[in-house]
């Protein structure tokens, strides 16, 4: 589109490229602002900047599509269906026909239906005229994803100190016996692109109370280093890779995610994390 602006702005000097729509949803407002495009739609989103002369006006509108009828997809990427679906499109390199996306997501057709559909009105997915499913933007749609789906409100947590460092801890999960767990955070983070010292762990485990017993954790209400999370859907915890010492890790792009809306330091790991996915895709998807 901005090629198409550029096109028709070089013939008429002293012309910007605007888009105007009934709705425009929030990630699509994004990526026309991020190309330099102004904007406006019927609820009153508005984005209009020129160069000369020196003009910048901005106003808010709805985020929700007002006119979305019965039956159109939910404007929200939470629950289980959204979850396996981002998850299939993140892991795996497209393109992507429905019933592939079906099989890999192990979600009903219509789940994937208006997952596809809620995404494509966001504009983070595309659909050609072979109806074809690509992903032209897959940091976008994981941040995406991520503003739904947060670590700390989706899956049922509890927090615990490992008396003798998180070192110590690992080292203990190394040798026990547990195997339905799955690292996410900082440490899994790390192992792509370090950031700084670790001092805390996130963990999916199927059975937290079972696995703090097991690993010597004490539960505590304040200065916890280690966060048990049962995982609220079962994907979450899936495509684990196995490093060679032992520790079982989330998928990259899970790691990501859970960082991406986490406390402290969190967001700029997850950003670290991306900016190594980016440059690394043939080794993760």
């Amino acid at each position: 589109m901005r090629e198409r602006f550029d096109k028709i702005i070089d013939s008429r000097p002293g012309s910007i490229g605007m888009v105007a729509a009934r709705y425009l949803t929030k990630s699509t407002r994004e990526r026309l602002s991020e190309a330099g495009l102004s904007f406006v739609d019927a609820t009153g989103n508005l984005l209009m900047r020129a160069q000369s002369p020196a003009v910048f006006i901005s106003d808010r509108g709805a985020d929700k599509d007002p006119w979305r009828g019965a039956g159109r997809p939910r404007g929200t990427l939470k629950g289980e269906p959204a979850a396996k679906v981002v998850r299939a499109l993140l892991d795996m390199q497209g393109p992507w026909k429905i019933r592939d996306l079906v099989t890999a997501s192990a979600s009903s057709t219509g789940s994937v239906y208006r997952v596809v559909e809620f995404l494509e009105s966001e504009a983070l997915i595309n659909r050609g005229a072979d109806k074809l499913i690509t992903v032209p933007d897959w940091p976008a749609l994981l941040r995406r994803w991520s503003e739904d789906y947060q670590f700390l409100r989706t899956n049922s947590v509890s927090r615990w100190i490992a008396p003798r460092g998180i070192e110590a801890f690992l080292e203990r999960v190394r040798k026990d016996e547990i195997h339905d767990y799955a690292i996410t955070g900082s440490i899994a983070a790390a192992i792509w692109a370090p950031y700084a010292p670790v001092r805390s762990a996130m963990i999916y485990s199927q059975n937290p109370e079972r696995a703090a017993e097991a690993w010597g954790l004490r539960a505590t209400d304040t200065g916890a280093n280690v966060i048990l999370a049962r995982p609220a859907y079962e994907v979450l915890a899936e495509r684990v890779i196995n490093r060679p010492d032992g520790l079982r890790i989330a998928a990259p792009a899970q790691v990501a995610a859970d960082l991406m809306t986490g406390p402290g330091r969190a967001p700029a790991e997850a950003e670290e994390l991306v900016d190594w996915m980016t440059d690394n895709e043939q080794l993760w998807r």
